[in-house]
């Protein structure tokens, strides 16, 4: 049954295109100066010329390196559809030597239709991958070594990129070895001999820029024209999500994905986000829905150990919060208890209890890592003495009560006190 509901529509397509690698990525590689074209040149260089090569893709996690790789992978493959073989790796399955030309033999037999043998040696297999390289050069064929989290493959004895690479000083051998990995070190990991004959080139993967960010929402937002949804809504939908670009609360929830974290993956997740907070009776897309998606992204392990905190846990974290703000150097439980009996004195709050109790709470948080000894000395000395620290923010402490339940209203006047002096 068709959908009769634009909005159902739109969302369907929005989805599939943050779900769609080449879609996104498509945006950044028109530029000659892109990792794609330069990563195009270098792999397509070696295929027409019948060279040898080797190349690093090194950024942090999330920055695209692999939906790169593969975009160009797949331009080259409608390319040169009979002059490219991949054979693909990862450090976190095949980093054994023995493990790895097993996997190549057996995707190189897979790729040319060839029996693999599972009972072949390490030695028998190594054979194997340098006939292949020879008869493959021979018949101006490329085979393409994707070594993903490459850093794990240059661990031990390198063995498997030794003899890759040595295999690739051959006249005969036409070759292309490809390494990703999110260290930017990784090629300071090569033995010696390894890096005699590694060729150098490496491409940094960043997080976008903030043009590049502005360029990649309304990339993958925007309707587009020419589909097959009713232009009205289509005008409409677009018109009211760059009014929200140009909104300042927008731009702020945008300021603090930009600041925590900026890769393509955290961002897409982002986007994606908002798009399952979309009211679908509505039909379009509201700030309300990116300030949900925001929250629903970020990290908050604290916030959730205070909402399993007792009333008296956050007694004692805001007293430590208040002599934290008073800039004393250290408190000790002796220091957090006269806090809390000036507050109880001041305030004449019912919520008081025993030492002992105080005590009992007091470890319970040091169990929760919510705050922490300061030195390192045994536990056969007193914890009322020790030093300790706060191992949370003012900020989260804030939020976490704001979402406490039952916070007593005390406490909460006292930190919104504090964060508006």
């Amino acid at each position: 049954m068709g959908l009769k509901n634009p909005a159902e529509q739109a969302v369907i397509l929005l989805r599939s295109r943050l779900c769609n690698p080449n879609f996104i990525f498509t945006l950044f590689s028109d530029s000659p100066d892109s990792n794609y074209s330069k990563l195009k040149y270098i792999i397509s260089s070696s295929v027409t010329e019948s060279c040898n090569n080797s190349v690093l893709l090194l950024g942090p996690r999330g920055c695209g390196k692999l939906a790169v790789l593969e975009l160009v992978l797949e331009d080259l493959l409608r390319e040169f559809p009979d002059m490219i073989s991949v054979i693909k790796l990862n450090g976190l399955l095949h980093s054994d030597d023995n493990c790895a030309l097993k996997e190549i033999a057996r995707q190189l037999c897979l790729e040319h239709q060839l029996a693999f043998s599972k009972m072949a040696s390490s030695d028998e297999n190594s054979q194997f991958l340098i006939a292949m390289l020879r008869e493959c050069g021979l018949a101006h064929k490329t085979v393409l070594f994707v070594l993903d989290e490459f850093d794990l493959f240059a661990q031990g004895k390198q063995r498997l990129l030794y003899s890759l690479l040595d295999a690739m000083q051959s006249v005969t051998s036409q070759a292309v070895v490809i390494g990703v990995s999110c260290r930017l070190d990784a090629d300071q990991l090569l033995e010696k001999r390894v890096r005699s004959r590694f060729s150098h080139r490496k491409l940094l993967f960043l997080p976008p820029s903030r043009e590049d960010l502005q360029r990649l929402l309304e990339h993958a937002l925007l309707l587009p024209s020419g589909s097959d949804l009713p232009h009205e809504f289509v005008a409409n939908f677009n018109s009211k999500l760059l009014n929200i670009f140009a909104d300042k609360k927008f731009k702020d929830i945008m300021d603090t994905v930009f600041n925590t974290d900026s890769t393509f993956k955290q961002v897409l997740t982002f986007l994606f986000s908002a798009l399952c907070h979309l009211d679908l009776k509505r039909g379009f897309l509201s700030v309300e829905n990116f300030k949900d998606a925001l929250s629903n992204i970020q990290r908050q392990p604290k916030l959730e150990c205070l909402k399993d905190c007792s009333i008296l846990e956050l007694y004692i974290l805001v007293c430590m919060k208040r002599l934290e703000v008073r800039e004393h150097e250290t408190c000790n439980f002796n220091s957090i208890m006269k806090e809390y009996k000036s507050i109880h004195d001041s305030f004449q709050t019912t919520d008081y209890y025993a030492r002992d109790v105080c005590r009992r709470a007091f470890e319970h948080l040091l169990r929760r890592e919510l705050i922490s000894f300061l030195d390192n000395r045994g536990h056969g000395h007193s914890i009322e003495f020790r030093p300790v620290k706060l191992l949370i923010s003012w900020q989260e402490l804030y939020q976490g009560l704001k979402s406490y339940g039952s916070c007593p209203a005390i406490l909460y006047k006292l930190v919104e006190r504090e964060t508006t002096t």
